[in-house]
Order: C-alpha cells, then structure tokens, then sequence
C-alpha cells in the first residue's frame, strides 16, 4: 500500500499540517523539522503529490466577496502552483440550489473537488459527489476527508479575557443558519459562558457581512450586554460602526470581538480583537489531501482539526459597571 502524509507525519512524530508545510512550504519550517519530515518520506517512499503531472480541481466557495473566502482561495492556487495545477472556482451566493448545481458538474467536469463551508446537508453532499475526490473545509461530510479551523480554543480565551474584564452578559451575533461554523461556534460560547457564569443573549441570523453587523447593532445594545462576539470580523466591524450611530462606543461601552483575524482586524478603529483561525493552512493542506485521493491513494474520512488563537486588541476593555449593563446609558 502507497504511503500517505499521515504516514509521514507519524513517522516523523509531526502533526499532519507540519508533514504538509514540509513539501508546500518549508520555509515556515525550522530547519531540524523540515528535515526529519523529509527523511521519513524518503524512509517510507512517499511520493510528493503533484510532481507527476498537473491536475484539475474545482473549489467551492459561498461567497467569493467575503475576504476570508479570498484568503482561502488564495492559498489553494498558490499551493496548486507549485505543481501547476489548474483550479476552477464557483461561488454559490449562499445558495444551497447553486451549490447543488456546481457539485453536479464538478463531478465529470475536473479531477477532484474541495468544497468550502458547504450549506448542502452531508448526504445529499454524498450523493452529489459520488466518486470523485472531494475535501470538505470547515463541514459535514462523513464519506469526505475534512479540514476543520476550529475557532473552539481561540473562543474559550475570548470568554475567559472577558469574564477578566468584568464582563458577565455577552451577546452572540451568529451568521448563516446553515453554516457549520456558526454551530460550532454557539456551541463552543454557550459552553464557555456556562463555565464562568457568564449570562448569554442570543441575537438573530444575519449574513456573514458589514452589514450583517450593521443589522445586528440595535439589538445588540437593547440586549444590555456589555460584550459582544461577532460570527466573523466583518460581522464584528458592522457592529462597531452601528454602535457608533446609536451613540455607544467601543470599547468604553461595549467590548467587541471578532474571529477570523483578517488583515483589516488590525487596521479597524479601534483595532479588533480577534479568534485568529488557520484561514492559509487549512487551504494548502486541503490541497495536498485532494491530490493524494486524486493519485490514488486511500483517503481518510478522519478531519483534520486546527486549533485557533485570541489576539486581543483595543476593541475590548473592563466592563464599565457592577450590573453590566448599557440601557441606563
């Protein structure tokens, strides 16, 4: 049987995404590592996925605006260059009925398909699919090998800086309704307010955008929490700025935290503290896991978890009250 890259990495005593920065990116590599990764390849007779001829893939996307959507796709061709892959890219607009019609003609139309954030339930990804190599980012898919960027760690420090803050009502902006993430991550902040004792509100769905967070402003205030988490950072930057105009301020009136990290985390006014995900890294390794089914090679059904991180910026400060609350505002 062919040796695969878990292989390699077990080998090697890596995680799966040292063993792929190993061949796809070795300069983030300290030497010592890049090394014992190589060795085990060489040891096992691993063969580099890509190096024997280009290949075709299709990448599905909900939305190719949303910037964390371009930083993915990003990674994913600039991976493909390497082996001078060819990628063909569909944006399904949020749309479950596009989405379902992109599938389709993936599957006789490239070599394989990674398919990012999907909003089709697992089996009906499944039966679309069939046959063809397919990678899952960030969603259900049983039959399919998955990358998960897990926002779960980086929400538990969030909570926690919070709670340190004297922060005890927290209000949740969540995003699509039938995003996996928004999910994983109500979960994951229900759990953790849980533990500190933190109470939780709740405010409707909105799309994953500025103005989704523009939207989910005025609710927010009227909920009379002092903090707020953002089901992405754009989410996150609507809030501010309709904060702004409802006469509160951050972070002296409420404290607001994003999650992605994107690059305009740092640059927004005040600077946005952030749940900074793997965006990068879960593409180029979604890549390599696509092009070893496509060569052949067993594929796992097993996901792939990559862990996240806070970066706390000035968007969050000490709760201004005992009761935490803004309605006396």
């Amino acid at each position: 049987m062919p040796a695969k890259l878990t292989d390699v990495a077990k080998l090697a005593g890596v995680s799966l995404a040292t063993a792929s920065r190993a061949f796809s990116d070795p300069g983030r590599l300290a030497a010592e590592t890049r090394q014992k990764v190589v060795d085990a390849a060489v040891q096992l007779g691993y063969d580099v996925p890509g190096l024997s001829g280009s290949r075709t893939f299709g990448v599905v996307v909900p939305d190719i605006s949303n910037a964390v959507f371009a930083v993915l796709i990003k990674s994913i061709q600039d991976q493909a260059w390497h082996g001078r892959h060819r990628m063909v890219l569909a944006d399904t607009s949020e749309s479950s009925t596009r989405e379902r019609d992109h599938l389709e003609s993936f599957t006789t139309g490239v070599d394989g398909i990674i398919l990012c954030s999907p909003r089709l339930p697992s089996d009906q990804i499944q039966q679309l699919a069939g046959n063809t190599p397919l990678v899952v980012i960030n969603g259900e898919a049983d039959h399919a090998a998955r990358v998960l960027m897990e926002a779960g760690e980086g929400l538990r420090q969030a909570v926690e800086h919070l709670h340190a803050l004297g922060h005890r009502k927290l209000a949740y902006i969540p995003g699509p309704v039938s995003s996996w993430a928004n999910g994983q991550r109500l979960t994951a902040i229900s759990r953790f307010c849980g533990d500190w004792g933190i109470e939780l509100v709740t405010v409707g769905n909105q799309n994953a955008t500025v103005d989704g967070g523009l939207a989910a402003a005025a609710s927010v205030v009227a909920s009379g929490a002092s903090a707020v988490i953002a089901y992405n950072d754009l989410v996150a930057i609507g809030m501010l700025a309709g904060a702004r105009t409802l006469g509160y301020h951050c972070p002296e009136d409420i404290s607001v935290v994003g999650i992605d990290d994107l690059d305009i985390a740092a640059a927004a006014e005040p600077g946005l503290t952030s749940v900074r995900v793997p965006i990068g890294r879960s593409g180029s390794l979604a890549l390599e896991l696509l092009l070893e089914q496509i060569a052949g090679k067993p594929s796992t059904t097993e996901a792939v978890h990559l862990s996240s991180q806070l970066i706390v910026r000035g968007s969050t400060f000490a709760a201004r009250n005992a009761d935490h609350a803004l309605q006396g505002k």
